[in-house]
């Protein structure tokens, strides 16, 4: 695994900046990763899963670390809203979920009270601070449908509507028919 700097610089180059949520992505990264017995990301990137409940900065840094991608349906995003990931080795089972804690923002302005703002206060830091005062880590167990693992999809049907491919359970029953989620009214455009 690159170090903490490592990450910071390669971070900044492939998000456009460099912010907390990236710093705090970037170490919970490690951390999950570090604690499923995962040290190297890069040899074990068939064997990874990451889970991350928000669409912000973080997740941008979490899939650096990790090297999870959505296209390698490596990574799941849960729309929870939540500055939280979760770590999954394939190969045993292993889970955890690391999440941010709030009270790190106060402790962030505490440990540099002379920052111009906030969001340079906890720039710095979240580089420093224990992992304990940053993050709640618990063990998990993610229950896995062959369907939902990376790799190629396993079964692939036509909507019944609009006739558009849907692969891997994502349709939806409705009465006789199967239809594409979009088309049962489950829309993100209606």
């Amino acid at each position: 695994m690159k170090t903490l700097d490592e990450y910071v610089v390669l971070a900044a180059q492939s998000h456009g900046h460099m912010c907390p949520g990236q710093i705090l992505g970037i170490r919970m990264a490690m951390l999950g990763l570090r604690s499923i017995g995962i040290d190297d990301p890069v040899v074990a990137r068939k064997r990874l899963l990451t889970f991350v409940e928000i669409d912000r900065c973080a997740t941008d840094a979490v899939s650096l670390v990790t090297g999870c991608r959505l296209g390698k349906r490596s990574l799941k995003f849960l729309d929870f809203g939540k500055v939280a990931a979760t770590f999954v080795d394939l190969e045993t089972g292993r889970a955890v979920r690391v999440a941010a804690r709030d009270d790190s923002r106060a402790k962030a302005r505490a440990m540099f009270p002379n920052a111009p703002d906030a969001h340079l206060a906890q720039l710095a830091a979240y580089k420093v601070m224990e992992n304990h005062d940053l993050f709640d880590l618990q063990t998990v167990h993610v229950k896995l449908k062959p369907e939902d693992l990376p790799g190629r999809p396993h079964v692939r049907i036509a909507c019944a509507q609009c006739e558009e491919g849907i692969n891997d359970g994502r349709e939806v029953r409705v009465g006789d028919r199967l239809l594409c989620r979009s088309c049962a009214g489950k829309s993100t455009t209606n």
